[in-house]
């Protein structure tokens, strides 16, 4: 079947470094991830899968093309399904990599995903936990090239997991950023988000693959920090007005962020801005199915899913 998405480029591996190659599925929308591959050493690693069936055996086939052995570790970096979901399509063979929070939150969402857009095609997808997990910090040494897996806080979820290649100078950073993509913080933390940010400022990185849109450099990090910062912003001149989230989202309309593929998403960050605003701490608790609702109502429907 062919997986083009609303007229883009189909999914590609590309080298973006010694022994580390990007895959990226055009556009980076909703369930369009990015996942990565790490071929140094006598079997590669694999950072991610991907949403679907069809999507999960594309991203084997590509693995294949520059690897004749099977990926000895996945790593997810976080819980969605867009990320984890072809996780049985390489667990007989795979060790699966996850912060500890993130199997228990796969556990429990089960494949919630599916319900959200049930006309997408998704195969014979099931929930394949991760094995081996970890806390703070884990290092992967595949042949010369260690992988140090990081979580440095609530950001995108309250348990992502960033891939640091020291040696190529390479950063996976999962959904903490996007490119060319809304950031979405509708489990995790706007400030959080933002201080994780600008500990991976610090790593110094030369190339930046974020969870989804295209491989970039630093310059993904200043985006998503900017975006961040006017949701903040956004939060404090609607507190002050008196107006709900969905109220502000509204009033600001398109804004300086229109270029930003779903752009809905704006509500629920808005949601974690002016809880935070209040004193809420990174990743408190809110009602994740009335703000996925409101998203929808602001968006005029649910957004679309080309997975």
């Amino acid at each position: 079947m062919s997986l083009h998405t609303h007229g883009t480029a189909e999914p590609h591996l590309r080298e973006v470094a010694e022994d580390v190659h990007a895959y990226v599925q055009p556009d980076g929308g909703w369930c369009l991830n990015n996942a990565g591959l790490i071929t140094s050493g006598d079997r590669p690693a694999l950072i991610d899968t991907a949403a679907t069936e069809a999507r999960a055996g594309a991203l084997r086939r590509a693995v294949s093309a520059v690897s004749p052995r099977a990926p000895r570790f996945v790593v997810n970096t976080h819980p969605h399904g867009d990320h984890t979901f072809g996780n049985r399509f390489f667990a007989d063979e795979a060790v699966i990599v996850s912060h500890e929070a993130t199997r228990a939150e796969m556990d429990l969402a089960g494949l919630h995903l599916t319900g959200l857009w049930p006309e997408v095609c998704w195969g014979d997808v099931s929930v394949e936990l991760p094995s081996l997990t970890y806390r703070d910090r884990l290092t992967l040494h595949l042949g010369d090239t260690p992988a140090e897996l990081m979580h440095l806080g609530t950001a995108h979820t309250r348990n992502d997991t960033v891939v640091w290649l020291p040696r190529q100078r390479v950063l996976f950073a999962g959904d903490v950023v996007m490119s060319g993509a809304t950031p979405f913080c509708l489990t995790g933390s706007v400030a959080g988000s933002l201080a994780v940010i600008e500990r991976l400022r610090a790593l110094d990185p030369e190339t930046v693959v974020s969870g989804h849109g295209p491989v970039g450099g630093p310059e993904i990090l200043d985006e998503s920090a900017g975006y961040l910062r006017y949701v903040q912003r956004l939060a404090a001149e609607g507190t002050a007005a008196g107006l709900t989230p969905l109220q502000t989202a509204r009033e600001a309309g398109a804004g300086p962020y229109a270029h930003l593929l779903d752009s809905e998403r704006l509500v629920p960050n808005l949601h974690r801005a002016y809880a935070e605003a209040a004193g809420a701490e990174p990743g408190h608790w809110l009602d994740i199915e009335e703000l996925f609702a409101e998203m929808v109502a602001y968006h005029g429907g649910l957004p679309a899913c080309a997975a």
